[in-house]
């Protein structure tokens, strides 16, 4: 399984995302997505968020909340475990991301940006702010369409 992470950044009603655009052959070319990227081997999960926050935005995380985890399942393709993380102590400039365009985008238009599926559906968790961590698998088909979404104990 592949292990990633993914954070969401916040400050004054506004979240930062990362609009995949610059990178030939991306999967996520098109989509809005938070920052993140794969974990490296003898690295702990938050370490992997905190070293992607740094090279993707220029900016330096205090401190991280996780806020859930999310299995994909594609057929395939290896299944990928994402941990997704919020922060809102942040400080530093904000850098160009040679993987796309950052931009801070207000918190009631998230949904309404070109968004995975799946993404629609921890976003509005944590949209609505919930204080649990969640633990979903996303089953996708071979149309990369969201087929099944699975609540699993966290």
């Amino acid at each position: 399984m592949i292990r990633t992470t993914q954070c969401y950044l916040m400050r004054e009603g506004s979240w930062l995302m990362l609009y995949r655009n610059k990178k030939e052959n991306d999967y996520n070319h098109g989509k809005w997505i938070g920052v993140g990227g794969k974990q490296e081997p003898g690295e702990t999960s938050e370490q992997c968020i905190m070293r992607e926050i740094r090279e993707e935005t220029g900016l330096h995380a205090e401190t991280v909340k996780l806020r859930g985890i999310v299995e994909f399942e594609y057929p395939g393709l290896e299944d990928e475990e994402i941990r997704v993380y919020t922060c809102t102590e942040f400080s530093g400039e904000l850098t160009e991301c040679d993987e796309g365009t950052l931009e801070w985008i207000p918190e009631e238009r998230i949904l309404d940006l070109s968004l995975w599926e799946g993404d629609r559906v921890f976003l509005e968790k944590l949209l609505r702010n919930d204080p649990d961590v969640f633990r979903i698998r996303l089953k996708y088909d071979t149309d990369d369409r969201l087929k099944e979404v699975i609540t699993l104990e966290a």
